[in-house]
């Protein structure tokens, strides 16, 4: 471990006058630093080693001893590092976001914070110690320069049985003496070159445990409503307060009730829309689109988004139900709001495919109803295309598809549904 804070001294020392010199380029690339003119009114951290290492030391995550995951294949370790605010926040919030991720995508934290602006579960899945050490270094990067994630976002972490960290790390990082908020992507993408050859080969033999995070994160939540998302998935600005609103006086009798947000993906090169209008905008334009619509239409096609769309009331100041989804069909797996009483996700999913709708399903044949909400939305960088997909991803597919069957059977016999809900997986695409 002390070789990887060794070259990450020289690494992040070098990381000043890069920034520098790339601010330039970044004019010309807005994606790079998502509303980058926003984390340019973060003040710019200096200060001299002891102090950084005082910071260290309070934003410290927590690596004691926790449970095992039903499987015994990943170690749990709950509110490894507690907001200082959280507890605060979950009191006066109904809802809160709950929202996983790996180590090399948690620099989505800082975009998706400021514009939720309510308390956070986040569950990051660390493939061993060289993971951990720069996972150490960057929350408390993140928690330094961004005052949503100090204050609002807890952190749960999960690793595998044999890749757990070998101890908890006790020695004081020296960091530079000045770094950048500006770049927090740039940043982790830097600390992700001092892993090593011998974890990344790791991470591409094994699977990643989508529905082990999620309902990590979502245990870690404290309020009565949970927003289970990808921690790419970014919500619209001041979300959080408006949903507490809505959700204060909206009436479900049966408690089945679940509140889609519409997620669209949008071209790179756009900046965020800040509001209903300026996404319509940019779909007009064909700079976004719904979420995985050349991907795997399916995922989100139940949505309806043509009739959000055609909802012309975008500007008003509280959420209303846009309508109800009343065209479902397997493989539906929308970002929603509902009581946290929804069925988990179930852990025999593991990897790509089938793990967030199979989720989606059981509320289906629960009898649950999706009503879709406006004007707030979830935004997804980049315009998808089933080319960019890895070829193990259809792999991982492939295999889940088959556990899906002996699930499906189950979901049936527990809920006592005839086999008019045994809805057939789509034969084309892929999720």
């Amino acid at each position: 471990m002390s070789s990887i804070i060794l070259l990450m001294i020289n690494v992040l020392w070098s990381l000043r006058l890069y920034f520098l010199s790339q601010c330039e380029h970044q004019h010309h690339h807005p994606h790079h630093h998502h509303n980058n003119h926003e984390y340019q009114q973060q003040h710019q951290v200096q200060s001299n080693n002891n102090s950084l290492q005082a910071a260290l030391k309070n934003h410290r995550i927590v690596t004691i001893k926790g449970p095992w995951d039903n499987q015994r294949i990943y170690k749990i370790i709950d509110f490894a590092l507690i907001g200082e605010q959280y507890e605060q926040a979950s009191a006066k919030s109904l809802v809160c976001l709950a929202t996983q991720s790996s180590v090399e995508r948690v620099y989505s934290l800082a975009e998706a914070s400021k514009q939720w602006q309510g308390p956070m579960s986040v569950a990051v899945f660390v493939a061993g110690s060289d993971e951990f050490s720069i996972l150490q270094y960057y929350v408390t990067y993140l928690r330094l320069c961004f005052d949503f994630i100090r204050s609002n976002v807890t952190f749960h972490l999960a690793f595998p049985y044999e890749r757990q960290p070998e101890r908890e790390s006790r020695e004081t990082y020296k960091l530079l003496q000045m770094f950048d908020c500006q770049y927090p992507e740039k940043t982790l993408r830097s600390l992700l070159t001092l892993r090593s050859t011998e974890t990344k080969r790791w991470r591409l033999r094994n699977v990643y445990p989508q529905n082990h995070m999620r309902n990590l994160a979502r245990k870690g939540c404290q309020t009565k409503y949970v927003f289970l998302t990808d921690v790419d998935i970014i919500p619209s600005a001041n979300i959080a307060p408006l949903l507490n609103e809505f959700l204060a006086t909206v009436r479900c009798s049966s408690n089945l009730c679940a509140y889609v947000i519409p997620t669209f993906e949008i071209d790179e090169r756009v900046r965020f829309p800040s509001s209903k209008t300026e996404l319509m905008r940019l779909a007009r334009k064909g700079l976004a689109r719904p979420f995985h619509e050349k991907v795997f239409i399916y995922n989100q096609y139940a949505t309806n988004f043509s009739s959000w769309l055609a909802n012309t009331e975008t500007d008003q100041q509280q959420i209303a139900i846009s309508h109800k989804v009343t065209n479902y069909e397997f493989l539906y797996e929308p970002f929603y709001v509902a009581i946290d009483t929804v069925p988990p996700h179930d852990e025999r999913f593991l990897g790509y495919g089938f793990t967030r709708n199979s989720q989606v399903y059981e509320m289906y044949v629960a009898g649950y109803s999706f009503y879709v909400l406006t004007p707030i939305f979830t935004c997804h960088w980049g315009l998808q295309k089933k080319n960019a997909r890895p070829s193990w991803r259809e792999q991982q597919n492939t295999m889940n598809r088959k556990r899906f069957e002996a699930f499906k059977r189950e979901i049936l016999a527990r809920y006592k549904k005839p086999s008019l809900f045994a809805l057939e997986p789509k034969k084309i695409g892929r999720l």
